[in-house]
């Protein structure tokens, strides 16, 4: 059975339309700057290796790997970890500065109705 693109074909398009996504989104305001540099890489390394799938083949053999597509489940796997660790150190980050803030809040108003109260006293 013939195919209507090679496999290589394929990967790279599917890259590149990752690349076009992340880029719309930024456009968008949707996506900030900072977030897409991770997924502009990705979608760059999607690209290259639909272009050069033999760079992974050689890359596994150098690490040992006996069945080098393998290589590239457990990288994404790896990636998918760390992108993960990330998101939560980050939400972590807010949810500090959100509970530093409400706090900061509370004695504002304390401090508020503090002063309120000595006026209606006068």
């Amino acid at each position: 059975m013939k195919h209507l693109f090679p496999y290589q074909w394929t990967t790279a398009i599917i890259g590149i339309v990752i690349a076009f996504i992340i880029l719309l989104l930024i456009r968008r305001d949707l996506l900030h700057v900072k977030r897409s540099l991770w997924w502009i890489g990705i979608a760059a390394l999607i690209v290259v290796m639909g272009f050069f799938p033999t760079t992974i083949d050689k890359f596994g053999i150098l690490l040992g790997v006996n069945y080098p597509p393998v290589l590239i489940l457990t990288l994404g796997i790896g990636f998918i970890l760390i992108k993960i660790l990330s998101m939560d150190l980050e939400r972590s980050r807010q949810e500090r500065t959100l509970r530093r803030l409400t706090q900061r809040m509370a004695i504002l108003e304390g401090m508020l109705s503090e002063v309120n109260g000595k006026k209606e006293e006068r």
